[in-house]
């Protein structure tokens, strides 16, 4: 038995080099859209997990504050949630996930405010702006400070911060 010498044949050449190059496109085009599709389960799994971190951290605060409410029976406004703007994420070049859990960190250190009685804290902004820029933040090999640029007190504290890279 002969089998046919198709590999001299310049059409099968051809035929199998496309094979290849289609193989290898099809591989190509796999990955990213795994890829892809990967970086924005972990986005949204990241986000969900700094959500649930700080709704535990806000119930245990409110659950603290109500304990001390019922010793208490005085009208007092508590604040509920922090909120940050990182004004220059552009500037650094941060995606999402850095971003939240600088956030995210932020958000842990002053999670002792949560609950506290407003005209405390209002009295004390000078200390809650020192306890955010005195602190560095490591974030994935990376130690970033911030400076407060726009400090709203109220129900929800919005911190408006802008951030600097130091290694």
């Amino acid at each position: 038995m002969h089998i046919p010498p198709y590999h001299k044949k310049v059409t099968w050449q051809r035929f199998f080099v496309g094979v290849m190059v289609g193989g290898v496109v099809a591989y190509c085009t796999l990955l990213y859209m795994y890829g892809s599709m990967y970086e924005s389960l972990i986005a949204q799994n990241n986000a969900f997990r700094s959500e649930i971190t700080e709704l535990r951290n806000q119930n245990d605060s409110l659950l603290e504050d109500n304990d001390d409410l019922s010793e208490r029976p005085s009208e007092e406004i508590t604040v509920e949630s922090i909120n940050l703007t990182i004004e220059n994420m552009e500037e650094l070049r941060l995606d999402r996930l850095i971003a939240d859990k600088l956030k995210e960190l932020v958000q842990q250190e002053l999670k002792h405010v949560v609950g506290k009685d407003l005209s405390i804290i209002g009295e004390s902004d000078q200390l809650l702006e020192s306890t955010v820029e005195n602190k560095s933040f490591e974030v994935e090999e990376f130690t970033y400070t911030l400076t407060i640029t726009k400090l709203i007190i109220s129900k929800n504290i919005k911190i408006t911060a802008k951030a600097e890279r130091t290694t």
